[in-house]
């Protein structure tokens, strides 16, 4: 078995320098990381990582637990986040929960402290309390992207301003001269995602909207439930020219009951989503949506669970990533005439 003295021969570098490579190659010169690379490869070297999780007091695992991974959103979160991860020397456990508690339970009991250092946590059944138990342990313990999340001293939580992103879909349906608005309020794992709501709601009473010009109806998290939640709002009330659902799958429902319902989009009805997942410009027609900074998120969440690993106390309970953003395609447009309405 190849050694990793033998590695540092063959790149010319002391063991401390391979060791730097492998954990935190950010803190090398390039053309050192190189040269290591090129010899592990050229070696075929193997790390033994139980020998170095034991050297160490610690594994180079970090755990992200979330709720469905056939959720579009997630993997292209876990792509981010593993890719800060291997940036950082660590490896990527992705636990899917599959929305159920008692895996959750399963997850946490086999994996904290033993396989993973730390562990991201993404909307879940648990209670913060039950996470707050495994901290205590001494598992470094993050939140991410939880709606509801209260500010806790025990366990820090990245995440974005909801509201805000709920305002700016509404504020672009507003500038469009829409006046009869429905929304499809999702519910996930980690609930109903009223914060994205309530943004919307009262950003249309700042542009001058009543309560009469909004109507809401609540549904899962996915495309069978947009398109289903859709339809019955359609049909009851036919006048509503602009959707807003707060996640871009049920948004995308929402333009398939549309169109089975005979409405043009954007030319009856202007629909917009929120999150931004790559589904969302590859739908045609191309959904408007606001768009979450998802690689930020991935990233902080990674390296404020590595600094906790590394002994760090998190400076504030809350971290909350840059601004969301509106992003503009072809589901919504100008709201159609009085006349061509009736």
């Amino acid at each position: 078995m190849v050694t990793l003295a033998e590695v540092a021969r063959r790149a010319r570098v002391t063991g401390a320098t391979v060791s730097n490579v492998l954990r935190n190659p950010q803190k090398v010169k390039p053309e050192t990381v190189e040269r290591v690379m090129a010899a592990i490869r050229e070696l075929g070297y193997r790390p033994n990582l139980t020998a170095r999780a034991l050297a160490r007091g610690r594994t180079s695992t970090l755990a992200l637990m979330l709720s469905n991974i056939a959720n579009p959103f997630y993997p292209e979160f876990v792509l981010a986040a593993e890719r800060e991860a291997r940036k950082r020397g660590y490896f990527l456990l992705v636990c899917n929960t599959d929305d159920d508690p008692a895996i959750t339970r399963a997850y946490l009991d086999q994996i904290a402290g033993s396989l993973a250092s730390g562990i991201i946590v993404m909307n879940t059944d648990l209670r913060e309390s039950e996470l707050t138990e495994i901290a205590a342990k001494g598992v470094a313990v993050v939140l991410c992207m939880w709606e509801h999340v209260q500010a806790s001293r025990a366990l820090p939580c990245v995440t974005i301003d909801f509201a805000a992103a709920g305002a700016l879909a509404a504020a672009h349906l507003s500038g469009l001269g829409h006046r009869k608005f429905g929304a499809l309020v999702g519910a996930g794992s980690g609930g109903p995602q009223t914060l994205r709501f309530d943004g919307f709601a009262t950003a249309l009473a700042a542009h001058g909207h009543g309560e009469r010009s909004l109507v809401v109806v609540h549904a899962h998290d996915s495309i069978e439930s947009g398109y289903e939640a859709a339809a019955a709002l359609l049909r009851e009330k036919p006048t509503v020219t602009a959707l807003f659902a707060t996640n871009d799958l049920m948004a995308i429902g929402a333009m398939q009951a549309a169109a089975d319902l005979g409405k043009r989009i954007p030319d009856d009805l202007s629909v917009i989503g929120l999150t931004d997942i790559e589904l969302a410009h590859q739908f045609r027609p191309a959904l408007t949506t606001v768009r979450l900074p998802t690689a930020e998120i991935a990233a902080r969440s990674v390296a404020l669970t590595l600094e906790m690993v590394e002994g760090a106390t998190p400076a504030q309970a809350l971290y909350v990533v840059r601004a969301p953003e509106l992003v503009v395609r072809q589901s919504t447009g100008r709201a159609p005439s009085a006349s061509k309405r009736r």
